[in-house]
Formats: C-alpha cells, sequence, structure tokens
C-alpha cells in the first residue's frame, strides 16, 4: 500500500461515488466461524470469510491447536474452503505462544476456547495488543476454574492453563462486550450446568445466533445470555455475510462527497452492528436498508446513500454504543460538517482499542480547525458545515485501522491531499479499502 516508512498521501476522488459494491466478509463473524469449527466434531465448510491479518491470526491460532484449516482464496478476495475441528478429544499441546498479532478477538475469545481444556498456552500479541485490558476476560474464567499465570495480567503476555472441570456461573458482566460474553460462553459449553451472562446494554450477538448452527444451544435475552452445558458442537456450513463497519467508511464517503450514490450489498443487517445508521438517520443523512437474505440467522441486505447536504448534529445515548462502537471515529468525521453539537455518550471503550481512539479523534479533528473534546466518558463535536481540509495535513494512523480509514475520507472526500502515517494497518479488517472506493469514483 505505501513504501515502508513513508506516509500514504490519499489524494482527493476525481469524481462522485457512484454505482454499487460489495465489503469483505464480516470480521466479528469470520474470527468466530474460525474457532467455532476448530472446536467441533468434523469438517465445517464456511465461505466468506475475511483475509485479512486478524483473521489469519485466528487461522494460525487453530491450527497451532491440532484443527486442520484448507481455506483458499476466491476471486472476490474472500476465503472459502473446510476446517476439520478437535472436537471432543480437544486441542494439542502447542509447541509454542500462540502469537495473536493486533487481533484482541483472537486473543480474548482463545481464553474462552481453551478454558476446557487440561492444557497450558502462552498468549501473546504485538506492542498495541499488549495493552489492551485482558482482565475482564480472565476474571469471570477464573471464577470457573481456569488458571492464569500472572493470576492477575492486566495485559498480554499471559499463560492459560485450562480446567476439564469447569464450574458454570452467573455473571453480570460491567461492561457491554460481546467478546467477554462470547469468552464465558464457550467456556461454558463444556461446564456442567447453565452459564448466564448479564450486560448492562446491548453488545453483538453474533455467538448467540451462530452456535446453534454447531449443535450448542443458547438462550438470548436483550441484555442475557445462556447456555448450558456440557454439549457437543458438530460441523456446520456458515455464509459470512460483508461486514458492516467496512460499509461503514463507503456509506460515510458518499454523504460527504457531493452528488454520490452508492449501493452496498450483501451486507450483514445484524441490527447489534447497525448502530451507525441509525446515528447518520438522527442527522438528517439519506440512508436505506433493504433485507435481501438471511446466513443461518444472520440477516444481510443492501445498504443505500446518497449525499446529502444540511447534515446536523444529534446525541447519541450510551445504551446505543456497543451498536456502533467501532464506527464512531468515520461518525465523528461525519459530525465534523454538520451543523451543531454532535455528543456521543459513554464511549470510555474507545480508550481500549487499537488506540486511544478518542484522543486520537480529538487530535485528528483539530487539524482540520474542528472543535472536539471529552467531558468524562462523553465525546463532543462542534460541526463546521463546508468543512475543508488545509494543504499539508499529516495524520498518524497510530496502527489503527479505523483511524487509518477515517482520515483517509478526508483526502477522498475532500479537495486537497492528505498524508497518513501507517496507512499499510487497513490489512487487519479491509485490505482494498482504496481501490474500492477509488473505483466507485471512475
Amino acid at each position: 500500500m505505501s513504501d515502508e516508512g513513508k506516509p500514504k498521501v490519499i489524494n482527493p476522488l476525481p469524481g462522485p461515488l457512484d454505482g454499487t459494491c460489495s465489503v469483505p466478509g464480516d470480521k466479528s463473524i469470520s474470527h468466530r466461524a474460525i474457532l467455532f469449527s476448530a472446536m467441533a466434531e468434523g469438517t465445517s465448510r464456511l465461505t466468506g470469510v475475511l483475509d485479512s491479518s486478524d483473521v489469519r491470526a485466528s487461522i494460525e491460532a487453530v491450527q497451532k491447536l491440532g484443527a486442520k484449516v484448507s481455506l483458499e482464496k476466491q476471486t472476490d478476495g474472500s476465503l472459502a474452503g473446510g476446517v476439520e475441528g478437535w472436537g471432543a478429544k480437544g486441542p494439542v499441546q502447542p509447541d509454542g505462544p500462540i502469537y495473536c498479532g493486533n487481533s484482541g478477538t483472537t486473543a480474548r475469545l482463545l481464553m474462552g476456547v481453551l478454558a476446557p481444556w487440561d492444557i497450558s498456552v502462552r498468549i501473546e500479541g504485538d506492542e498495541s495488543l499488549s495493552k489492551r485490558p485482558m482482565r475482564r476476560i480472565t476474571a469471570p474464567l477464573m471464577m470457573m476454574g481456569v488458571e492464569f499465570d500472572p493470576a492477575g495480567a492486566e495485559t498480554l503476555p499471559i499463560t492459560e492453563r485450562g480446567c476439564k472441570r469447569l464450574r458454570p456461573i452467573k455473571y453480570n458482566s460491567p461492561m457491554a462486550s460481546a467478546q467477554l460474553k462470547t469468552a464465558v460462553l464457550l467456556a461454558g459449553i463444556r461446564a456442567d450446568g447453565v452459564t448466564e451472562l448479564n450486560e448492562p446494554s446491548v453488545s453483538r450477538n453474533h455467538t448467540e445466533l451462530m452456535l446453534p448452527e454447531y449443535g450448542v444451544e443458547t438462550t438470548a435475552g436483550e441484555r442475557t445470555a445462556r447456555v448450558k452445558g456440557p454439549a457437543s458442537m458438530h460441523s456446520a456450513e456458515i455464509s459470512v455475510p460483508g461486514d458492516p463497519s467496512s460499509a461503514a467508511f463507503i456509506i460515510c464517503a458518499a454523504l460527504m462527497k457531493k452528488g454520490s450514490a452508492v449501493q452496498v450489498e450483501n451486507v450483514s443487517l445484524n441490527t447489534a452492528r447497525t448502530g451507525f445508521l441509525y446515528t447518520l438517520e438522527r442527522m438528517g443523512a439519506t440512508v436505506e436498508t433493504r433485507h435481501t437474505g438471511s446466513a443461518g440467522k444472520e440477516p444481510y441486505g443492501i445498504i443505500s446513500a446518497c449525499y446529502t447536504e444540511g447534515l446536523h448534529g444529534c446525541e447519541i445515548p450510551g445504551h446505543k454504543i456497543a451498536s456502533l462502537v467501532d464506527e464512531v471515529p468515520v461518525l465523528a468525521l461525519v459530525a465534523a460538517h454538520a451543523r451543531g453539537l454532535t455528543v456521543f455518550r459513554n464511549v470510555q471503550e474507545l480508550r481500549a482499542k487499537e488506540s486511544d481512539r478518542l484522543d486520537a479523534i480529538v487530535a485528528g479533528l483539530a487539524k482540520l480547525g474542528v472543535d472536539a473534546w471529552t467531558e468524562g466518558d462523553d465525546l463532543f463535536i462542534e460541526g463546521q458545515p463546508g468543512l475543508q481540509a488545509p494543504e499539508g495535513v499529516v495524520f498518524d494512523s497510530l496502527g489503527d485501522h479505523r483511524l487509518a480509514m477515517t482520515w483517509a475520507l478526508v483526502g477522498l472526500t475532500g479537495n486537497v491531499p492528505v498524508a497518513i502515517d501507517g496507512f499499510e494497518c487497513v490489512d487487519v479488517s479491509y485490505p482494498d479499502f482504496l481501490e474500492d472506493i477509488e473505483r466507485l469514483s471512475q
């Protein structure tokens, strides 16, 4: 994407975005399809799997634990093929640490995968992942009988030793986190009894929707999820829809680039993932969805968007944040173009992502002359209709794919080029982002 060590220059698009596109497979669903298939008996068939560095980390992890993965690159850039799981015999003792790269999903879900097995596994990550909080996962798993060394570790690296006689728990989570919820549910599959997790607000429900495909019944309320163990998992056929978090960048680009009209096809319309559309609608944006089918229990369809003049600020309540947490950076950029004040409530979780996204948003918008600030756990943005970037702006991605794509939109939808340090980190979720968006403008 860019010469190593040199900022990537992002030039303005030659014209409006126009036409239809698809986006890579959903990252959250892809991770789960790989991990759940590895846990199951038999060979699962997967299509539409995202080919990215994060998902590759999950593939390499389950291979080290004994799963046989035969996924091949397809003409659309996705991965498809089989995953033969370890089933009832369990994972093998790996011959070294499992390296999760930058993937928090791999590291956190893997802790739940390993929980019921009497093996010792050291879990490691890159510099960024090694700063992200892990005690939120280890604490409930320790209540179930899992051992971690060091026991009170807040971050990676950490060594996990599973327990064959896991205790089921009823756990009241201090935060809405699909990764935490999934880790506990995966451990609960092999515990003797009902494992229940309650959340303060709704988080992504891909795990609850997918586990029944593998033969594990789940009970899912709005803020409660349960599994009853011990249960066995069988192979499944999983088709991964497009990632709404990736689609959000195409949609927001169209809203900001005059004359644009786009459709993103075959994208997940799971309501736990489309909070960004709720926010854009409240800002006055012209966006629509149309349901066209389901992959298992995951709905998918088309998202349409047109350039919209007269966007206005709004307030996004805290209970909506879990459904749009990954889209806050790009929504913040849209808010910077809107009239009036936009407030994101209770977005403290952004401090625990690949970077401190809250500070990064404030600093990045300041380079555009936009007033943005935090008060406690809330983010405030005072919009400037007609906003244009000054010449010579250089953004730092901080190695964070969501920030890299957000700042890219400043150049793509504006009048002057911008430069981005570390732009190659988009490989984590959307390797062909620039090519796709440029194609829509030709």
